[in-house]
């Protein structure tokens, strides 16, 4: 080998050396850590935000309660427990009956939720179907109510600008009116896995199971005369029956919710007070598998109450056996409404929609 010919192996050589140390550089530094992919520390994210994406509803499983750090027996108790809650407070309600209208107030964080938990045969109860809020969640933010019973108020749980927020597992029964309101630009709110009957004991026409938002009539009493943007709620899983309104209901100025997995059943609806399982009023919810039984008239309705309204909602997947004289969802007008095909409808006399569907 020549002396040019070794000098150009040498510097080959060098080169390949010198990409080699380059790439086992750049594969070092970039190598991604477990921070960088998402992972939380221990003792985070306590439970799951309403917001985030892995609520109980979409992991399948229903919650467990924390261990308490305050157990309460009487109203007395249940009342100061609830004053004096901070974000990790759990309050674990005994078995018993706790009458009175009680506010949870308090304000936890995404890291640190305040649960307020009991079993069925704790019994929150107002004592009355024509006044008072069982319970009342006023701009409170990170609540966990879990699997107590709430019954005789003339609404039995209220939720008044509160946000991310889980509701999940109570039985609700015996109102004079809804059985469960957000209301007042509550959002981010999860309301999962309960079971809601019997409600219109006072007046039939305010009987939902449950409501989200105001009505442009009361958007001056609720939302300073704007339009009461309760938005981006979830509704999923729950059983509502023998309301005397709608099972659910959805008013003009909310935007961006979802109603995934109910079942819904028209039983001991009043006909003056309603027409179907759904009514939709506001803009951009999804509504898909649900379930729904014995419709008084139409299974899901739109309409435009106020201009701008009623319009971007989406229906799929949804199964309705419907025993009733119209259509299994009526779109009033159609606007930017969506009917997918995939929804499955029986016993409707007019069929599936007043709309062509989409694939």
């Amino acid at each position: 080998m020549n002396r040019a010919t070794t000098l150009l192996a040498l510097t080959a050589a060098a080169l390949l050396l010198t990409a080699v140390i380059i790439w086992g550089a750049v594969a070092l530094v970039g190598r991604t850590t477990p921070a960088a992919v998402g992972t939380s520390e221990p003792g985070t994210s306590k439970t799951p935000s309403a917001s985030s994406g892995s609520d109980p509803a979409t992991a399948g499983q229903a919650s467990q309660c924390p261990t308490s750090n305050r157990t309460v027996s009487t109203a007395k108790e249940l009342t100061a427990a609830l004053a004096a809650a901070q974000p990790g407070t759990v309050i674990q309600l005994e078995p018993g009956t706790y009458v009175g209208n009680f506010v949870a107030a308090a304000v936890g964080t995404a890291e640190s939720p305040i649960w307020l938990c009991g079993a069925p045969t704790t019994v929150l109860d107002g004592g009355k179907t024509n006044a008072g809020y069982v319970l009342h969640l006023n701009h409170s933010a990170f609540w966990h109510l879990l699997g107590f019973t709430v019954q005789n108020g003339q609404k039995g749980v209220m939720a008044d600008a509160a946000s991310n927020n889980i509701i999940e597992g109570l039985t609700v029964s015996v109102t004079g009116d809804e059985g469960i309101h957000l209301r007042s630009a509550s959002t981010h709110n999860l309301v999962t896995r309960n079971s809601v009957s019997h409600t219109g004991r006072l007046k039939s026409k305010f009987g939902e199971g449950i409501y989200v938002g105001s009505a442009k009539s009361n958007w001056c009493k609720y939302s300073a005369c704007q339009p009461d943007r309760s938005d981006d709620n979830t509704l999923s899983g729950n059983t509502i029956s023998h309301t005397t309104a709608e099972n659910i209901d959805i008013k003009e100025g909310t935007t961006g919710g979802t109603i995934v997995g109910n079942s819904f059943d028209g039983t001991g609806m009043v006909p003056s007070a309603s027409d179907s399982w759904i009514d939709v009023k506001g803009n951009g919810w999804n509504i898909s598998a649900n379930r729904g039984v014995n419709s008084v008239e139409q299974g899901f309705e739109t309409h435009e109450i106020v201009p701008g309204w009623g319009t971007g909602n989406r229906f799929l997947n949804n199964t309705l056996a419907m025993n009733g004289s119209g259509f299994g969802i009526q779109l009033n007008p159609s606007l930017g409404n969506i009917v997918d095909c995939s929804n499955t409808v029986s016993g409707a006399a007019q069929g599936l929609s007043n709309i062509s569907c989409t694939h």
